[in-house]
């Protein structure tokens, strides 16, 4: 049965559309890798900061090789810049998307518009949630 892996990442206000904007960017091909299923990038409707990076793997290992991957290094060669800048720059404590790299999940693109505009993170912490696929029900259309 499927593996899932959700990424709950928390993007302060006003940073949304940057956050979405790097995973319409990507750099990595997660969809050609061996033993992907599914990708959702779930953006919050209420008053939450939270969007969520949901994936769905045939088995734990299948992820494992995705995060031990070169393609995986490339969509997150980013991160350690970005951290290096928050330190850098005094921005106080980054987590987000190191963490997302470190969890080994999301595909965010270099670049973009971070944190203070200078390039830097757009989501200020994250929390990797595993979860093994007990049953699963798709519409017929």
């Amino acid at each position: 049965m499927s593996v899932v892996k959700i990424n709950a990442v928390s993007v302060p206000e006003g940073m949304g559309a940057d956050f979405m904007d790097r995973f319409a960017k990507r750099v990595g091909s997660v969809e050609n890798q061996p033993g992907f299923e599914e990708f959702l990038l779930l953006e919050p409707t209420d008053d939450n900061d939270r969007f969520f990076v949901f994936t769905r793997w045939a088995s734990e290992e299948a992820f494992d090789a995705w995060i031990n991957s070169n393609d995986f290094a490339a969509a997150h060669a980013h991160v350690a810049e970005e951290a290096a800048q928050v330190t850098e720059h005094g921005h106080g404590e980054f987590d987000g998307e190191a963490s997302e790299a470190r969890s080994g999940h999301g595909e965010h693109a270099p670049g973009g518009h971070g944190h203070g505009g200078h390039g830097g993170p757009v989501g200020v912490s994250a929390e990797l949630l595993a979860f093994d696929v007990i049953e699963r029900v798709t519409g017929s259309s």
